[in-house]
């Protein structure tokens, strides 16, 4: 294994993570430190955001602190192919955080040597707490958030901030059911200065139970594995059989169908809804994949 680079966690509302808030979202907090990754390469590897790190080329001080700690070696041999990615937390803008929470290593992804995907959070949280390997826990899961929500959840960072010492940095945001446009697994972060109080890692983190919004109501009704079925049927009868390249006509026949032959029926159930066709659409293509997963 050689050093990889973290992702660039874009900021909410960019192109590039566009529809992330679809699906379920873990939402952490963004703690100010330095990016440090470490990994198993016949010895305790180490690198920060940019570069691999040398015990007499440190950065921060995080290589010749990780090598002392006999309990990566200990995680390594057991899950060998790991590589740990998380914030060594030293000085930077927030100096609020607790006295005992400087200088340690708050892991915030893994991620297998052979893989492009990243564990989802309770895989690794499993894997880290067998070691006693520190790790920023998730404040909420909220499924199909608005930027409203993930305000509110921007209020409740009080992770190892010190009491009546305001809120941490941020929050980010990941979906490990999301690539966007580009084919790409990315996470998406809004950063703030100011939040109100709660601490929250004891509590772990809330399952939030929202209202539907119109999108999602119309997809778990009308989106059926009737017409899912139907439309997967006439393309291979017209086809003479299946092939990965009519997956765009599939997911667009559906979507057409839906629009075409439902609008009416929905907009008088749910009376006068405002619907976003392109959150619609994208949460069609969800369903779609839900229903018949084999095609994908």
């Amino acid at each position: 294994m050689s050093f990889e680079k973290y992702m660039h966690v874009e900021r909410f509302g960019n192109d590039e993570v566009q529809g992330i808030e679809l699906g379920d979202c873990y939402v952490f907090p963004k703690l100010d430190g330095t990016n440090a990754s470490l990994w198993w390469d016949g010895g305790l590897r180490a690198g920060s955001r940019n570069r691999e790190l040398e015990l007499d080329n440190d950065n921060a001080g995080f290589f010749n602190w990780a090598f002392l700690q006999q309990k990566f070696e200990c995680f390594f041999d057991a899950y060998p192919g790991i590589r740990l990615y998380g914030e060594w937390l030293v000085p930077h803008s927030l100096k609020t955080y607790q006295e005992t929470a400087w200088r340690n290593f708050y892991v915030f992804d893994v991620q297998p040597s052979d893989s492009d995907e990243f564990r989802p959070y309770e895989v690794y949280k499993e894997y880290l707490e067998k070691f006693d390997i520190g790790y920023i826990p998730a404040i909420s899961i909220i499924k199909n958030a608005s930027y409203e929500n993930l305000l509110i959840e921007l209020e409740n960072n009080k992770f190892l901030i010190r009491d009546g010492e305001g809120s941490g940095e941020g929050i980010v945001i990941k979906n490990y059911g999301f690539k966007n446009r580009f084919g790409r697994t990315i996470w998406a972060k809004i950063v703030t200065n100011s939040f109100k109080e709660k601490h929250i890692k004891e509590m772990g983190p809330q399952v939030k139970t929202l209202n539907k919004m119109a999108e999602q109501t119309i997809c778990d009704e009308y989106v059926s594995k009737h017409l899912v079925d139907k439309v997967y049927a006439k393309i291979v009868n017209e086809m003479e059989g299946w092939n990965s390249k009519y997956i765009p006509r599939l997911l667009q026949t559906v979507f057409y169908d839906l629009v075409n032959e439902e609008t009416w029926n929905f907009v008088k159930k749910l009376k006068n809804p405002t619907i976003n066709f392109q959150t619609l659409n994208t949460l069609a293509i969800m369903k779609i994949k839900e229903i018949k997963p084999e095609l994908f």
